[in-house]
């Protein structure tokens, strides 16, 4: 029989942030070097990144600032605040807000717009959408240890890339490394390259539920299932679509008899709130935390 283990990346770490640490943790080591006061990095609404780093930040001693998709959430923030647990969140960890347009977020990582950033807030170091850069993909190398060597198949839901780059840097050479996109699209073929030469890994996209932050009453009704029968709380962006792709992969025999499965869940929790308020405003279940 076929089954597998999760690595619960909310238990291992001292907070829900997951995956987060791991990335973060050598770009804070720099920016500490470095001298720098402020950190910058850029997020939708519901960011789990953006919440991440407004509390890793605080806790390290860092001003923090977030750039955020949408400036119409920027005309009245305690409006936005009260809607949004996430933004909230970060809001009481000491973050500052810049909400610009989405025509100007998609020139976010021109060296144009970098140097405005730089400019409007001296001393910063700059990380970013995701968290996803060399620092990060070399931080989540860490993910992987002596005791997940023994597994055949190592299971990660994918954002940016930055995650599964590292984890497939650190897989041994009889494994293969899964990655499951929470976002519709080609494009991360080419940016996990950028960050591994190894050939040990698939993407699987047909689990993503329609897009990024896509979800519908089946996929609650999964995360609701899994947290009475397993005791696990999944989030709804990542972690949730990976589990019930890998399920489903499962019971197509996908895998061959008597594999060894590392599913990897990199956190996310925080997010739940956010997720419920839309879902309650188009009248859909919501997920008990």
């Amino acid at each position: 029989m076929t089954n597998y283990q999760v690595l619960d990346l909310t238990k291992a770490s001292t907070n829900l942030h997951g995956n987060k640490n791991f990335k973060l943790k050598l770009n804070l080591e720099k920016a500490k070097s470095t001298q720098k006061s402020t950190l910058i990095s850029f997020g939708g609404a519901y960011s789990n990144h953006i919440s991440a780093l407004a509390e890793i930040g605080k806790a390290n001693g860092f001003k923090t600032v977030g750039i955020i998709r949408g400036e119409e959430l920027g005309k009245n923030l305690q409006l936005t605040l009260s809607n949004n647990p996430s933004l909230q969140k970060a809001h009481l960890n000491g973050m500052h807000f810049k909400f610009i347009s989405r025509e100007t977020y998609r020139q976010k990582n021109s060296p144009q717009f970098i140097k405005l950033l730089q400019n409007e807030f001296p001393n910063s170091y700059i990380i970013p959408e995701g968290g996803t850069n060399d620092l990060a993909v070399k931080g989540c190398e860490e993910i992987l240890t002596q005791e997940t060597s023994s597994f055949n198949f190592i299971c990660c839901p994918v954002g940016t890339g930055g995650t599964i780059s590292g984890i497939i840097n650190a897989s041994k050479s009889h494994q293969t490394v899964l990655g499951f996109p929470a976002l519709k699209g080609d494009f991360l073929n080419s940016e996990i390259k950028k960050y591994t030469n190894k050939t040990n890994w698939r993407l699987i996209t047909d689990y993503h539920f329609g897009g990024y932050a896509k979800i519908n009453e089946a996929l609650v009704t999964f995360i609701n299932d899994y947290k009475k029968s397993k005791n696990i709380l999944l989030d709804p962006i990542y972690t949730a679509k990976m589990i019930f792709g890998l399920e489903d992969l499962i019971q197509l025999g996908y895998f061959p008899q008597n594999s060894r499965i590392l599913a990897i869940h990199t956190g996310g929790l925080q997010g739940i709130s956010g997720m419920n308020t839309l879902l309650s405003k188009k009248g859909l279940p919501t997920i008990e935390i």
